[in-house]
C-alpha cells in the first residue's frame, strides 16, 4: 500500500471511500483533494441525520451513488455536541492521573531547574504529537485513531493502534482502581480512628472496588458520548485542584525539617527549626536547582509519560461543537498548559515542604507527620474521587478500540455498548482483586505502549498520510516527525530497562507516569 497513492489523485477509489466523513474538521486550504468529497447542501443543512456516535466505518464499503451516500452512516458522520468548556475538562482529566503524586519525588531528584526543563520539553512535545494526530486527520477526515493506522498501514496498522490502546488504557484503568482497592480502606479507617481492623467488610478493599465500579464508574461508562462526562470531568479537576491548595497550604504549616509521627506520638510540634545554631539554613531545607543522582534516571519515563491523552484525542475531537482543526489544537494546548501548570505547583511544593524527604506517593509524606490530619484525609478523598471519576474517560478509547477492531461493519447498538463495558469493567475488576501483582506486567505494557501513542505513531501515521506532493519524504516536517518517532523508541528502550533493572534488583522504582 503505497503512501501518497489515496491522495495523489482527485478521483477516490472505493477502497478510500470510508477515509472520508462529512467533511468536518478541515481547516481552509488542508484538504489535498479538492472537491473530491465536498458534502452535499443537504447534509450541511441538515446536520443531525444520525447520530451515532458509535456507528463504526465499513472498511471494505462501496462508492455509492450520491443519494444512497447520504444515508449511509458513517463513523463521524454526526453533529457535535460538546461545548469547548466541556472538552478542556473531558481531555484534562485524561491527562491528569496519578503520577502527580510522584512528581514531587521526581523534583527532588532532578532538582527545581532541571525538572522545569524537562516538563517543559514534555509538555510542547505533547503538543507537538497532537498536531500531527490532527494533521493526519484533517487529510484524510479520519477521527478515529485506529482508522488512522489502517489508513497508514492497512490492517496491521489498525490491530497495532487498537491493541494498544486497548492494553495501555486497561493498564490505566487497573492502575486506578487498584489506588481505589488500598487507599480507600485507610482513608476510612482514618476517618473512624480504626486501629486494628477487625474484618469490618467496609474496611475491605475489594469491596469497596466492586462497589465503586458497580456505583460511580459503570453508569458513567454506559454514556454514549463522551461529551456527557464534561461535569464529572470538571468535577474531578477541582478535586485535583482542591489537592494542589492543600499542598501550597501545607508549605507555609509544617516546620522543616519535619518531625516523624513515629517520634512524636503526641502529633505536637516539637521546636524544630529551619535554621541550625549559628544561624545559617538548614541544608536539609535547602532546595536545589539540579540534582543528578542514581534516582533522576527513573523521573525521566516518569516525566515523558506525564501528558498521556492521545487516545482520547480523536474522539473528543469527534464531538467537539462545529469542529476544526484549529480549534481542536486550542482544546489541546489549554488542557495540556493547565496541567502542565497544576503538574509544576504540585511538584514544587510537595518538594519545599520535604525537601529529601519526600516519599514516591506525596501524600503518603504527609501521614508520616500526622496519620489522621482531617485535611489530608480529605485530599485523599478528593484524590481517590478525581482517580475514579477518570475511569469512564480513559474506559471510551478502549470500547472504541474494540469495536473498530471486532465490529467494523456494525453501527451504534446499545446491547454491545453496554455489553463491552461491563465486561472491560468486569476484567479489571478481577485483576485488580485476584492478580494484584499483574500490575507489574501492566507496567510493561505501558513502557511499550505509552512510548507508540504519544511518540511513535503519530509520527510514522503522518509520515504516510500526508502525500509527497505536499511533504516530500525529506522536507523539514516530515524529517521532524521522523526525530519524533526516534525519541519515541529511545523511552521505550529507557522504560524497559529501568523495569528490567528493577525486577533484578528487587526494587520498584520505575514507574509509568500515568
Amino acid at each position: 500500500m503505497s503512501e501518497d497513492k489515496p491522495t495523489e489523485t482527485v478521483e477516490i477509489s472505493p477502497a478510500d471511500v470510508n477515509a472520508i466523513p462529512n467533511g468536518k474538521g478541515h481547516e481552509p486550504g488542508e484538504d489535498t483533494m479538492p472537491s473530491a468529497k465536498t458534502p452535499p447542501v443537504e447534509d450541511r443543512e441538515n446536520p443531525h441525520r444520525t447520530e451515532n456516535t458509535e456507528a463504526n466505518l465499513p472498511e471494505s464499503q462501496e462508492f455509492l451513488s450520491g443519494a444512497d451516500d447520504k444515508k449511509t452512516p458513517r463513523f463521524t458522520d454526526f453533529e457535535g455536541k460538546t461545548s469547548f468548556g466541556m472538552s478542556v475538562f473531558n481531555l484534562g482529566n485524561a491527562i491528569m492521573g496519578s503520577g502527580i503524586l510522584g512528581l514531587a519525588y521526581a523534583m527532588a531528584n532532578t532538582g527545581v531547574v532541571l525538572f522545569l526543563l524537562l516538563l517543559t520539553v514534555v509538555a510542547v512535545l505533547s503538543s507537538y504529537s497532537i498536531h500531527l494526530l490532527l494533521k493526519s486527520s484533517g487529510i484524510v477526515g479520519i477521527r478515529a485513531y485506529e482508522q488512522l493506522g489502517y489508513r497508514a498501514f492497512g490492517t496491521p496498522g489498525k490491530m497495532a493502534a487498537g491493541i494498544a490502546i486497548t492494553l495501555q488504557n486497561i493498564g490505566a484503568m487497573s492502575s486506578y482502581l487498584y489506588i481505589v482497592k488500598y487507599e480507600f480502606p485507610l482513608v476510612i479507617q482514618a476517618f473512624l480512628m480504626v486501629d486494628k481492623p477487625a474484618g469490618e467488610w467496609y474496611l475491605d478493599g475489594n469491596y469497596l472496588v466492586i462497589i465503586v465500579s458497580v456505583a460511580v464508574i459503570l453508569p458513567l461508562a454506559l454514556m454514549k458520548q463522551l461529551g456527557y462526562l464534561g461535569y464529572t470531568s470538571g468535577f474531578s479537576l477541582s478535586c485535583m485542584v482542591f489537592f494542589l491548595i492543600s499542598v501550597i497550604y501545607k508549605k507555609f504549616n509544617l516546620p522543616c525539617p519535619f518531625v516523624d509521627f513515629a517520634f512524636n506520638s503526641t502529633g505536637s510540634v516539637l521546636n524544630v527549626t529551619s535554621k541550625q545554631y549559628g544561624g545559617e539554613d538548614n541544608p536539609a531545607c535547602i532546595p536545589k536547582m539540579a540534582n543528578l543522582n542514581t534516582q533522576t534516571a527513573y523521573t525521566i519515563p516518569i516525566l515523558a509519560f506525564a501528558f498521556v491523552c492521545h487516545p482520547e484525542v480523536l474522539p473528543i475531537y469527534t464531538e467537539l461543537r462545529n469542529p476544526t482543526k484549529k480549534k481542536m489544537q486550542h482544546v489541546s494546548n489549554i488542557s495540556i498548559a493547565v496541567m502542565y501548570v497544576m503538574y509544576f505547583l504540585a511538584a514544587l511544593f510537595g518538594y519545599l515542604t520535604f525537601y529529601d524527604e519526600v516519599e514516591a506517593e506525596l501524600l503518603h509524606t504527609y501521614s508520616r507527620i500526622d496519620p489522621y490530619d482531617t485535611l489530608i484525609l480529605c485530599v485523599r478523598v478528593a484524590v481517590l474521587t478525581a482517580v475514579t471519576l477518570t475511569v469512564p474517560i480513559v474506559l471510551f478509547p478502549v470500547r472504541r478500540a474494540i469495536q473498530q477492531m471486532m465490529f467494523p461493519n456494525k453501527t451504534f447498538y446499545w446491547p454491545r455498548h453496554i455489553a463491552i463495558a461491563i465486561t472491560l469493567l468486569t476484567f479489571i475488576n478481577l485483576l485488580v482483586i485476584f492478580a494484584p501483582n499483574i500490575l507489574g506486567i501492566f507496567g510493561v505494557i505501558g513502557a511499550t505502549s505509552a512510548p507508540c501513542l504519544i511518540f511513535i505513531f503519530p509520527a510514522v501515521f503522518y509520515i504516510r498520510i500526508v502525500p509527497k506532493e505536499e511533504e516530500p519524504l525529506r522536507s523539514f516536517p516530515k524529517i521532524l516527525a521522523a526525530c519524533f518517532a526516534g525519541i519515541g523508541f529511545l523511552f521505550m528502550i529507557m522504560s524497559l530497562s529501568f523495569i528490567i533493572i528493577d525486577w533484578t534488583s528487587g526494587s520498584s522504582k520505575a514507574s509509568s507516569g500515568h
